[in-house]
């Protein structure tokens, strides 16, 4: 078993860094659906900004399965550590399906993936009007599901930051 007390500096790093860019997909998402005035700016931000957390997703897993992380605290209740352990990877499968998803529903309408500047990435799924019709609310239904992971994730860290006082949050926020 892991006997270090924190996560490595790259966990931490990718951990903060993808909090941030999340949270303003998370805003940019929202906006999309209710700006007209806005939408392409937002867009021309949303697909860089997917492939961004796409990639940092995938170097975050990497190193998650490298290095494992410092245990929980031996007196938490079996359904918070199950919890823990759960909500973890539905995050991981969350961070990398959603990026891949939207992806693959552009591909599927044709619509161009244009990363910048006339960069786009390869369709990755063929042409089909009944794909990108199944894709395109299975993003938005992902999306709400990644919010309330966030949400809970978020008050999960709080309550062991602040009620329980136990080092969990601290593994995260400090180095070791």
């Amino acid at each position: 078993m892991n006997q270090n007390r924190h996560f490595n500096l790259l966990a931490r790093v990718l951990h903060w860094s993808m909090a941030l860019a999340i949270t303003i997909m998370l805003f940019v998402g929202a906006a999309m659906v209710v700006s007209l005035r806005y939408r392409e700016q937002l867009l021309d931000l949303h697909r860089p900004l997917g492939l961004a957390i796409l990639l940092l997703a995938i170097v975050r897993l990497a190193n998650r399965l490298r290095h494992a992380p410092p245990p929980l605290p031996a007196d938490l209740p079996r359904i918070q550590v199950w919890a823990a352990k759960a909500s973890h990877w539905l995050l991981y499968a969350l961070m990398l399906a959603m990026p891949l998803i939207g992806w693959g529903m552009l591909s599927a309408g044709a619509y161009p993936v244009v990363l910048f500047n006339g960069v786009n990435l390869p369709a990755i799924l063929p042409h089909s009007p009944v794909l990108y019709g199944f894709l395109r609310p299975l993003h938005g239904v992902l999306a709400y599901l990644l919010f309330f992971t966030v949400l809970g994730h978020l008050g999960a860290a709080l309550f062991h930051a602040w009620v329980r006082r136990d080092g969990v949050f601290e593994q995260m926020a400090k180095g070791g």
